[in-house]
């Protein structure tokens, strides 16, 4: 039987399915392009603007309005991470004691929590708290014509705006992630020893012996790459809201779920550029 070939009626179709991927593309460069601008503006902010970067750090730290109540950005690390801390107790110590290690587990905290569990739930509460607020008071001066006005008084928005919160981010993670590693470790020693009761010589001779220094370190690097994809993203589509009030909601919901994607994405990636395929572990003596 003959073919029969594509008449005109497939064409807009087709059209329709190459502009969908064209506007993908120009979209994926135009935040490529906000993004290289942004980062190169941090000389220039660092500079110029110092106020305003004293200022938001004041922000995302203590937090403002309802979120000031229960201590800002620091509580809702401390809270996350403590239970995290607190869960990966329970799970470690059930899954080695059922195999008759459960001496182990100081070893378990001091592994998983600090090159995993520590950096990604930090970064986590970094884009719920802080990054979600960036995107809505962007997104709120963009549907009001205030970023319009910086530029009408010959202020470089994308500095003033982006370039600062990106630094104060940075900056403000450094606190936050000691706050959230030291809870972790608290919790996991706590709910190990006296909700378990496995005697705390035992946890901390395996804590201290498999806490590798090098991987705290690391963690903290990985934690501050974590803090400018976040801030990156989210000034990104707080910047471009458009649509009134409802528009910065959705820009606001689309910041936080493409951040805990990146996220995911950067974990990986970090940790297999510094630790391997192997992890670089020996448990041997």
């Amino acid at each position: 039987m003959a073919q029969t070939e594509p008449g005109p009626q497939h064409l807009p179709r087709t059209r329709h399915k190459l502009k969908g991927w064209a506007v993908g593309w120009n979209r994926v460069g135009h935040q490529t392009e906000f993004y290289a601008k942004t980062i190169r503006s941090i000389a220039d902010a660092l500079i110029n603007y110092r106020v305003e970067i004293l200022g938001q750090i004041a922000q995302m730290g203590l937090g403002a309005g309802a979120l000031a109540v229960i201590g800002g950005t620091v509580g809702v690390v401390g809270f996350l991470t403590m239970s995290t801390g607190a869960l990966t107790a329970v799970q470690g110590y059930n899954s080695l004691a059922g195999i008759g290690v459960e001496a182990l587990q100081g070893f378990t905290a001091a592994y998983i929590i600090t090159r995993v569990i520590a950096p990604l739930i930090a970064g986590i509460a970094l884009a719920a708290t802080i990054g979600a607020g960036a995107t809505a008071q962007l997104g709120a001066m963009r549907i009001s014509d205030e970023i319009d006005a910086l530029e009408v008084m010959s202020i470089r928005s994308v500095t003033y705006l982006a370039s600062t919160r990106v630094i104060s981010g940075i900056i403000v993670v450094i606190p936050l992630y000691c706050v959230a590693v030291l809870v972790a470790y608290l919790s996991g020693r706590f709910a190990t020893t006296y909700i378990y009761g496995q005697s705390t010589g035992v946890y901390d001779h395996y804590f201290n012996t498999f806490l590798n220094p090098k991987d705290l370190i690391w963690s903290y690097f990985q934690v501050i790459a974590m803090a400018i994809v976040v801030m990156l993203v989210h000034t990104y589509y707080g910047y471009h809201a458009a649509g009134g009030p409802a528009g910065v909601g959705e820009a606001t919901g689309r910041a936080v779920r493409t951040s805990l994607i990146v996220l995911a994405v950067v974990t990986l990636f970090v940790a297999l550029a510094i630790y391997g395929q192997s992890g670089a572990f020996n448990l041997s003596g």
